[in-house]
């Protein structure tokens, strides 16, 4: 019996599905998928269309409800919202540290994790529509991130299960390596560490004093993960959100503290650090990060850890360079290194299975460029002109490459726009899939 919570303004069901581990093998091994259905209170017994929220990632699970907050409060204007954990993460079937070796060594872990990409995701959504929906049901699709890739891969594999579909700073390369997604990366991310330090230019020599701090030792986490200068520096990840330079600076006013031998990084400074580096609440993330970009038809060779190998093209990148040349240390963005998976307590015992899937090279594509070029599907998408995290150039080519599809591009907010606007994005969303905008 589905458990129904009742919060400010509205109403919570929970759902639990059971999908096929690999939907090539329907009667083959089960998971279960968990969703959320939010309703506004007052309309639980509307007929009110349907809206599937695909959350950023990969890995990531729905976002907790608190009332009617954030972009939900627009949406259940209109929607009767579904908010799905996808596979591996949340309440659905967890692929962690903890779960993984039950299946067996590196070699079984990393076969099971090719089934937890975009188009396993779009399968599992398709089952859990038509038992919540009907056959012949169809819903709104909203995609965040890595939710609109998942969107892209929805309109080309199962285009007769959307009646609408909005995207929000997710528009995929269809045809981009994970090189290539890197190396365009590189200089946006760059561009960010220039605002930082324009926007807080103390904070130079913050960084510079603990990178030579940590050149000489690195740091113990209160998890027992390592900070290195390379950790320290994937702090970037943080630049890439409306508020999150802000944060970033501070976390370093928090850096030092004199102790009784002398100047040394606050317990404070290293929580904060480990809040945001560790991967314990989301290790898929870290794990599957490149190989959302692996297709067959684009790449045949591996992903082999593009955005560090890539890195070698951008020495301003090098910090230890950059304080022998006395120029700002810059920090990087969002890219998975192999040696995370050393420093990381969360991601130690999985570093054999991700070794594997970046070494693989039959990625199964995830667009059909024919089937978008010729989709029916009305598609509207936010594009942030100025987003750190996906490439707007990629995202306008992708724009083109959708039969129909009209965008928004925008400078107004950065790449959390739909939670940061407060409903704004979602509301221009949904006049522009009704004409009105």
């Amino acid at each position: 019996m589905s458990v129904v919570i009742r919060q400010p303004g509205v109403v919570l069901t929970d759902h639990l599905f059971q999908v096929p581990l690999d939907h090539a093998a329907p009667h083959g091994e089960q998971i279960e998928v968990y969703a959320r259905e939010v309703v506004a209170a007052g309309k639980e017994r509307a007929e009110l269309p349907w809206l599937l929220f695909l959350q950023g990632g990969p890995g990531g699970r729905a976002a907790r409800p608190l009332g009617r907050d954030s972009w939900l409060d627009r949406a259940l204007d209109d929607y009767r919202v579904l908010l799905l954990d996808q596979r591996g993460t949340g309440r659905s079937t967890p692929a962690t540290r903890q779960t993984l070796p039950l299946r067996g060594g590196a070699a079984e872990q990393a076969e099971y994790l090719s089934f937890f990409r975009a188009d396993s995701i779009v399968r599992d959504a398709e089952l859990i529509r038509r038992q919540l929906l009907g056959e012949r049901g169809q819903w709104t699709l909203l995609g965040q991130s890595y939710g609109g890739f998942c969107t892209l891969t929805y309109l080309s594999l199962a285009p007769e299960g959307v009646r609408e579909a909005m995207v929000t700073g997710g528009l995929a390369g269809l045809r981009s390596s994970a090189a290539d997604v890197y190396r365009a990366a590189y200089p946006r991310v760059a561009r960010k560490n220039t605002a930082h330090y324009a926007r807080y230019p103390q904070d130079v020599e913050t960084v510079r004093r603990v990178v030579e701090h940590l050149a000489d030792a690195p740091a113990r986490l209160p998890d027992g993960g390592d900070l290195t200068v390379p950790a320290f520096q994937a702090l970037g990840l943080l630049l890439g959100s409306g508020s999150g330079s802000d944060t970033l600076h501070y976390l370093l006013e928090d850096a030092w503290v004199r102790g009784s031998a002398g100047l040394e990084l606050s317990d404070t400074f290293l929580a904060g650090v480990q809040s945001q580096l560790s991967f314990a609440g989301g290790p898929l993330y870290a794990v599957l990060h490149e190989s959302i970009y692996g297709q067959r038809s684009v790449d045949a060779g591996p992903t082999a850890w593009a955005a560090h190998q890539v890195r070698a093209e951008f020495p301003e990148f090098d910090a230890l360079q950059a304080l022998a040349d006395g120029t700002p240390v810059r920090f990087t963005g969002e890219m998975i290194y192999p040696w995370m998976f050393e420093t990381d307590p969360a991601l130690r015992p999985l570093r054999e299975a991700a070794q594997l899937l970046a070494d693989r090279t039959d990625w199964p594509d995830l667009y059909s460029p024919e089937a978008l070029a010729a989709n029916q599907v009305p598609v509207v998408a936010a594009v942030y002109h100025d987003d750190m995290y996906v490439d707007t150039a990629d995202s306008l080519a992708t724009a083109d490459a959708v039969r129909g599809l009209r965008a928004w591009v925008t400078n107004e907010w950065e790449h959390d726009g739909l939670r940061a606007s407060g409903g704004q994005v979602l509301d221009r969303l949904i006049r522009m899939a009704r004409g009105d905008a």
